[in-house]
């Protein structure tokens, strides 16, 4: 059986997968991002040993995809030292692993990686135009377009998260008011503190900040819970409601300017839709053209916990087929 390795780089932990075409992941190794030599040497060490107990049960190691973080050059398959990875500057990290393992190796961004993913092995199955968003720590967006993966021309296409949507919003992305401002965990983290600060100035108690002090302690999680509880908390969905508007315009402007048959959208809205969708939609009816919003539906994406481990095997999947002219 043809097998392909995947390898998942992220600012503190890293994953070394072995699976199949199919996506299925069969062996996994994780450990802890350290200093750049110590890491590097470890993902090298991981690689071929999944390779030499996938040989030892007659397994064919084909190929090996790599997902991190931008910037990167993923032509040339060298990591440009990312926010989350510092000290990993101009890593050739595709040459280095077909040096030591003689197999191609491709690089990709992390969210056009599990855009791959999703579209392959996801809510994105069946597609041609398809756009991925992260919605995690940021807020970024995976463009398949025309069935095939657009990056742009120096890897970073889909940086939505970008776009500013109001001068005075939180600050996200470098820049206040953008759309990770109010979409994405540390979004909805300042969210929260701004409401919870107004509430506790007029004499309310929200329940996920009953004082000040509790500031610091907000979380996309606590928010969510607050605005879960029986009754819900008025502060908490008000926060959910900003996020969700916010949210709405962002997915209008994709849809105009790209006209997708879907958007799959990734971790914070995948648990928590619910809270979100309602308001989104409203604003992508009043905000979209009718035909665009006509042909395009916004789903939670499907590869949750995993879509990591089969991004970084999509990464090695789709450029072998690339490469086979396939």
């Amino acid at each position: 059986m043809l097998y392909y390795i995947g390898i998942d780089v992220g600012g503190t932990k890293c994953a070394v997968v072995r699976g199949s075409e199919a996506g299925m992941v069969t062996a996994k190794v994780r450990f802890a991002t350290t200093t750049p030599e110590e890491t590097l040497q470890a993902i090298y060490d991981t690689a071929l040993r999944l390779m030499e107990e996938g040989k030892a049960i007659g397994e064919v190691p084909v190929a090996i995809g790599v997902s991190c973080g931008s910037p990167m050059d993923s032509g040339r398959g060298i990591i440009k030292e990312p926010p989350n990875l510092p000290g990993w500057k101009d890593i050739p990290i595709t040459q280095e692993l077909t040096a030591r393992t003689g197999l191609p190796a491709y690089l990709c961004n992390d969210a056009n990686a599990c855009a791959l993913a999703e579209w392959r092995f996801g809510a994105g199955r069946g597609t041609r135009n398809m756009v991925f968003c992260t919605f995690g720590t940021g807020f970024g967006a995976g463009l398949i377009l025309d069935g095939k993966l657009y990056a742009g021309t120096n890897d970073n296409a889909g940086e939505i998260g970008h776009i500013r949507l109001d001068a005075e919003g939180p600050m996200g992305y470098y820049k206040e008011g953008s759309v990770e401002g109010f979409c994405s965990g540390g979004g909805l983290r300042k969210l929260g503190q701004r409401y919870a600060l107004r509430a506790i100035q007029k004499g309310i108690s929200p329940a996920y900040c009953p004082t000040i002090n509790h500031l610091d302690q907000i979380t996309a999680l606590s928010l969510a819970n607050a605005a879960h509880a029986d009754p819900p908390d008025p502060t908490a969905l008000a926060v959910w409601e900003e996020c969700g508007r916010r949210l709405g315009y962002a997915m209008a402007i994709l849809v105009d300017l790209l006209n997708p048959e879907r958007i799959v959208l990734g971790s914070i809205y995948a648990r928590s839709a619910d809270l979100l969708a309602e308001t989104m939609n409203r604003v992508m009816q009043e905000e979209c053209l009718a035909p665009n919003l006509a042909v395009c539906e916004v789903v939670p994406a499907e590869l949750t916990e995993t879509v990591g481990d089969i991004a970084a095997l999509t990464v090695a999947i789709e450029g072998l087929r690339n490469t086979a002219g396939g």
